[in-house]
Formats: structure tokens, sequence, C-alpha cells
């Protein structure tokens, strides 16, 4: 048999299809099952009456007719002014934050602090982070008592734990090259973090700063109902009496004052972003 004769049967042999192994789905299938059992371990722990189901949205509307149906405005005076107060202590708490945070988290960057400091602030930061606010809140009420100040020093101490961990991510994600130049000139670890990596990330941190004091805007509401003060004291007190026409008019107040911060801070945020004033 020639070279020619024997040619198409090898590329014949060579071009057959070899079918490849099919993946196993053996591990995503028991990952299924456990998040399945998961789930249905904590729906029996909760202690569900599944028959009452069918009519939460009967009740929900019920009590959202009660509310909204003719709010009254009488207390509209005295609401705006316990708005005012949960405004003051968030933009309290959120300084407080901002003015510990900052200095904590950028030692805590690598580059900047020692080995050492670095994984104590960051356990210090996760621990925090770790502690709601309102249960700090609950801890803070047996030194300062029923006071706005228990609120704003709440949301100060639990923000740092978040504020931290921005800020120590912004450092080093920031770019090497400013901090690598001022480091040729024989710049110190101070000299570089004052004029390489402060002015590359000072915008982000003032971005998050505000976006700290957003959060604490909705914060002061739930820490009022333990008795901090604000627009949540009067929100639980007037709930506990169902006294629903009023409690309407206060989360029309809440609602309408949380958009208008909102609103404002995102536009600040955005212009800091895109370059400053």
């Amino acid at each position: 048999m020639t070279l020619l004769d024997a040619r198409p049967a090898r590329s014949q042999h060579a071009a057959t299809p070899v079918p490849p192994r099919r993946p196993s789905r053996l591990g995503a299938t028991v990952w299924a099952v456990l998040a399945a059992l998961l789930v249905l371990a904590a729906a029996s722990g909760l202690q569900i009456t599944w028959a009452d189901l069918p009519s939460l949205p009967g009740r929900i509307a019920q009590y959202l007719w009660l509310m909204f149906e003719s709010p009254n405005w009488e207390k509209l005076p005295r609401a705006l002014f316990e708005t005012w107060r949960s405004i003051s202590m968030a933009w309290i708490g959120a300084l407080l934050c901002v003015v510990v945070s900052i200095p904590l988290g950028m030692l805590a960057a690598n580059g900047v602090g020692p080995l050492w400091l670095r994984g104590i602030l960051r356990g210090l930061f996760a621990v925090i982070r770790a502690v709601p606010e309102v249960i700090i809140a609950l801890v803070l009420l047996t030194v300062t008592g029923l006071t706005p100040l228990t609120g704003a020093l709440a949301l100060g101490i639990a923000g740092i734990g978040t504020q931290g961990k921005w800020v120590y991510e912004t450092v080093e994600s920031a770019q090497d090259g400013a901090s690598e130049a001022v480091r040729a000139a024989g710049g110190s670890t101070a000299e570089v973090t004052r004029w390489a990596i402060w002015p590359a990330i000072a915008p982000a941190l003032c971005s998050f700063a505000l976006y700290r004091f957003e959060i604490n805007i909705r914060t002061s509401a739930v820490l009022g109902l333990v008795g901090a003060g604000g627009i949540g004291s009067m929100l639980s007190n007037y709930t506990n009496y169902r006294e629903w026409d009023t409690v309407g008019m206060l989360l029309i107040v809440v609602i309408l004052a949380t958009m208008l911060i909102d609103t404002v801070s995102g536009a600040i945020r955005r212009r800091l972003m895109r370059g400053g004033f």
C-alpha cells in the first residue's frame, strides 16, 4: 500500500470527534441543597403562622389607610423640631466618625502604618462593625442617659468601623506613582501621606463622609425608638398609643426630610467626585 492510499484512512481517523467530558455538578448540587435546608431551618425556627399570610396585605392596607387618610398636622411644629434634633444628632455623629476614622484608617493601610498596628486597627474596625448601633446606644444609656447625645455618640462610634475600612481600602487602591515620586525625592512616610496619598484620596473620603451622614439620618430615627430622642421617640410614643393619624404625619415628615437630604448630599458627592468645587 502506498502513502497515497494510507493518507485518506489516517485523515479519517484523525477527524473522528472525541466528546468532551461532562463537568461534574455535584458540588453545585450539594451547596444548593445545603442552602435550601438552611432556609427551611430558619423558616421553621420563626414559628410563622402560614394561615395568616393571605390576610397580611389587607391588614397592612388597613393601617396605611388609618395613617394617611387624614394625617394630624397639629403636631407638625414639634415634628419639625424633633426632625431637626435627629439631623443634628446624625451630623454630630458623622463628624465624630470622620475625625476619628480617617487617621486611624490611614494608619491601617498597607505602606502607611506598621504591620502590628495595622492588625490591631483592622481587628478593632471589625469588632465595631459587628455591634449594631442600637446595642451601642443601650450601653451608652447607662452613662449619658436618655439624651440626643447618646444617639450622636452611638452613631459616631458605630460608624468608625465601616468608615475606617473605607479609608484604608481607598488608600490601598490609590495610584502609587505620586507616592513613589515623593519617596524617590527622600520623603518620609509622613510626607508621602501628606503630599501624595492625601491629595489622591481626599475627594473619595469626603464623598464617604457625606454618605455616612445619609446613613446616620436613617439610623437616628431607629435610635429614637430606644429613647435617644429625635423623631424616632415621637414615632414610638404615638405608635404605642395607636394615634395612627399622627404617626402618618410623622412618617411623611421623615420621608420628605430624608429624600431632601439625600438629594442635596448626592449632588455634593457627585460634584466632589468630578473634581471638587
